[in-house]
Formats: structure tokens, sequence, C-alpha cells
């Protein structure tokens, strides 16, 4: 129906008074723009978690407590890693703020990995949320030495 016919449809009275349509808004904005999106946090911590061990130079994620509950936790049957560990967010209504706990490789220069995963994080989460990311956090809480994954595996520290 063209914007005129709309006119003269909303002009016509009935016998009783009555406006044909009337009780019904009229709404101008297209429909992707009506209603609210929320976005969880966990969706934010899962998508973080995720963009920032794509990044190499990358070992792990979290502080030393998460870290050891979480291999205890990947150890049992049928449990699955935990991708957000070591990702911490703040979601608004358009913004996120993410702090991030990494452990590094040895010997790759720290700045540069902050750098890079920093740069990924914010594009996941502004690509797949639309949210704005206001800042990504990043705290290098070890660094990974060659000998640790003997050390990992046993469970117990070699001195």
């Amino acid at each position: 129906m063209t914007a005129t016919q709309e006119q003269t449809v909303a002009r016509q009275e009935h016998a009783d008074g009555a406006v044909p349509g009337a009780g019904r808004t009229e709404v101008s904005e297209p429909a992707g723009t009506r209603g609210r999106t929320s976005i969880a946090d966990t969706v934010v911590v899962k998508i973080a978690g995720r963009a920032a061990r794509e990044i190499p130079g990358v070992h792990d994620m979290g502080g030393g407590l998460s870290r050891t509950l979480g291999a205890v936790r990947d150890r049992v049957p049928g449990g699955r890693p935990n991708v957000g560990r070591g990702v911490k967010v703040e979601v608004g209504e358009r913004q996120a703020a993410i702090d991030v706990e990494l452990v590094v490789e040895c010997g790759v220069p720290v700045p540069d990995v902050a750098r890079d995963v920093r740069e990924n994080v914010m594009a996941a989460v502004e690509r797949i949320t639309g949210l704005e990311v206001v800042e990504v956090n990043i705290a290098v809480t070890d660094v990974h030495l060659p000998g640790d994954d003997e050390e990992d595996k046993a469970g117990v520290r070699v001195a």
C-alpha cells in the first residue's frame, strides 16, 4: 500500500464513526530494531577465551589455582576443558570490559603476545556480539618453561 492509499484509508470513516485500523499502532522502525538483545557474560567469556588461546605464545590461561583445578577437571572422564578459564568480563548494554590472565611460552616477547591477544579478543568479541570492547587488560601470571610439561603430567612440582 502506498503512502497516499494509507492516508485515504485513514480518512475514511465507517457509518458508526470508527476509523479502519484504529487501535493498531503504525510502526515506522524496521523489525530488526524493535526489541532488546542482551548478551550474557558467559558468552563474552567464551568468545574472549577462545580468541586469546588462538595466539601463538599463549601456553595456558588463568592463575595457579584455576589452572590446577582445571587440570583436575580435564582428567575426569567426560569433563570438558573450560574455554573461559582466566577470563573475567563486565558486560553492559553496549560495551564490555575484559580481563585476561595468561601463561606465556618461555622466550616469546610478552608485550607482543599481550598486544596480539588484546587485538584478537577485541576483534572477536566486537564482531560476534556487536558490543564495543572498551578495554582488554592482560595479566601475565606465569611463564611456561620447557621442563614444566613433565611436572604437569606427574602433578608434582619437580625441584
